[in-house]
This record gives structure tokens, C-alpha cells and sequence, in this order.
């Protein structure tokens, strides 16, 4: 008993500890934003900062109207994105799971070879855009580079094979289920935690893709992202610090508070993902209990 105690209190202190340091950095960021500059150039970053000031969204926010539209677009291209990622991993993953399925075994090296090599930037670019036609348009943000990963597929399909007991594939067909009856009626209930598992790594993916903007979209700046409207802040403060400039113009600049908006703006970015995690957290916990297994 006393050693059950013992380690009770010893595994209490490590998650406590984890836990910490995975809140504290966020605290810091956060406390960060909402600090002066001046007391930022001076004293450096604290979690109690001698003087707060909210200028930094105020600066982020004064064009408002761009940064609720990127917010849109972001969100409107990580629910596309991620049921597109999804939807097709799982429907390649799924026939690769079924060991009676020819050419299983080419199919699957091809999927792992995708991931060791790839076409390159260059070619990639020239589809996307000479043949796709996808350059400044939304598909621009959603299809190149996170439309299927071969990742996810191999994943998906080592759950479907190892997780989901091949008996209830077999009684499914003995039952005159097809395939695709099977399908939907015992892999994707059994497969609801991998399944989002790996939607919540293709949102991630997809909320924090600046590099499609900066390619393909030239033109459109209405279908930027929030990441590419905050690195497009990053990038203008970087510029107006480096360049040389005297008068009104120069102490303008002073009052930018260009260390704290850069705090700001990652808070910014991070805070819809960090409110949205703890709703998924149930579905990393129910296993193969759900679906057929329980009813």
C-alpha cells in the first residue's frame, strides 16, 4: 500500500511538472504580448512584467477588417483541407488493410515511397500551376502539398488492420455486407480515434501553412491566410526597422512596439488551435469499444 502511495505521488509530481512546462511557455508568451516595449527592451521577458500595455493588438487590430477576413479564409481552408485529407487517406488506407486485396504489397511500397522522395518544388510548382491551374485561387491554399499524406494512410491502415479484429470484416461479409458496406458500418466507427487523431495533425497542418500562400496566391492577398497576413506583419516590421528614415516617418516607427506585436501575433496565431484541443481530447480516449465492438 505504501508503495502504491509512493509511486502515486512520485507519477502526481512528473505529470505536474510535464504539465508546466508545457503551460509555461504559452504563460510566458501571452504576459509577453501584453507588456510594454520599453519595459520588454529593458527588463527582457517575465511572467510579471513592471508595466502592461495592450498596444500590440492594437497595432495587430487596427486593421481589423484584414485580419477577420484571413481568419475566415483560414478557417474556411483547414475544414476543406482537413475532411479532403481525411476522406482520402482513409479510403486508400482501408483496401490496403485487407490482406486478401491484390498488389497489397506494391501499393503499400508505393505509398512509403512518397514519403522518402518527391518530385521536388520546381515540378511540383509548374502542375500546380501551368496544368492545375490552381494560382490565385483557393484551391491554391487547400490541394499542393497536405491534399493526402502518406503518412496518415499508413497510419490509418495499420489501425484498420492490427486494431480492428479481422473477425468482424468476416462476419460483416458472411452477413452479405460488401465492401464498402464494411466500410462505413465497422472500420470508420472502430477508426474514429485514428481517424481523429489524424484530422487533428492535418488542421494543424493546414492552420499553420504559410508557404502555399506565398506560392501560388500573387494577386488574390483576399485569400491569404492568418498566417500569411501576420508573417506579412513580421516581414513589414523586419523591413521599416531595417530601412533608414528620418522625421514623422521615423517616430512613427519608434512608437511601433515591433518586439511585442511579434509576441502578439504568435499568440494570435495559436490561440483558436489552443481553445479548440481540449474538445477532441474524447476522442483520443474511447478505443475499440465504439461501433460494432459495443453494439
Amino acid at each position: 500500500m505504501k508503495n502504491n502511495k509512493g509511486f502515486q505521488v512520485l507519477a502526481n509530481t512528473v505529470m505536474l511538472i510535464e504539465t508546466l512546462l508545457v503551460i509555461l511557455p504559452f504563460l510566458l508568451l501571452f504576459m509577453s504580448s501584453i507588456t510594454s516595449e520599453s519595459t520588454l527592451l529593458t527588463y527582457g521577458y517575465s511572467f510579471f512584467p513592471k508595466e502592461f500595455s495592450l498596444e500590440s493588438f492594437n497595432y495587430i487590430f487596427r486593421s481589423s477588417n484584414k485580419i477577420f477576413t484571413a481568419y475566415t479564409m483560414t478557417i474556411l481552408i483547414t475544414a476543406i483541407g482537413t475532411v479532403l485529407n481525411v476522406a482520402l487517406s482513409t479510403l486508400m488506407a482501408y483496401p490496403l488493410a485487407q490482406k486478401r486485396m491484390p498488389f497489397r504489397k506494391a501499393m503499400t511500397f508505393f505509398v512509403f515511397f512518397t514519403m522518402l522522395f518527391s518530385g521536388g518544388l520546381v515540378p511540383s510548382y509548374i502542375l500546380w500551376t501551368r496544368y492545375l491551374v490552381v494560382k490565385d485561387t483557393i484551391w491554391g491554399m487547400i490541394l499542393p502539398s497536405y491534399l493526402v499524406s502518406g503518412m496518415n494512410v499508413l497510419l490509418i491502415r495499420t489501425y484498420f488492420a492490427n486494431s480492428v479484429p479481422e473477425a468482424l470484416y468476416e462476419a460483416a461479409h458472411i452477413d452479405g455486407a460488401g465492401q464498402f458496406r464494411t466500410f462505413l458500418s465497422i472500420a470508420l466507427p472502430l477508426g474514429k480515434p485514428i481517424l481523429v487523431t489524424m484530422g487533428t495533425f492535418s488542421a494543424l497542418t493546414y492552420w499553420n501553412d504559410w508557404t502555399n500562400g506565398l506560392y501560388y496566391i500573387t494577386k488574390r492577398r483576399d485569400l491569404y491566410g492568418i498566417q500569411n497576413v501576420l508573417n506579412q506583419m513580421v516581414t513589414d516590421l523586419q523591413f521599416l526597422s531595417s530601412s533608414s528614415m528620418s522625421g514623422r516617418a521615423s517616430e512613427e516607427l519608434a512608437r511601433v512596439p515591433s518586439t511585442g506585436v511579434q509576441m502578439a501575433i504568435a499568440f494570435v496565431a495559436i490561440l483558436p488551435v489552443l481553445a479548440i484541443f481540449p474538445f477532441l481530447q474524447k476522442y483520443y480516449q474511447k478505443g475499440i469499444s465504439l461501433g460494432a465492438v459495443k453494439g
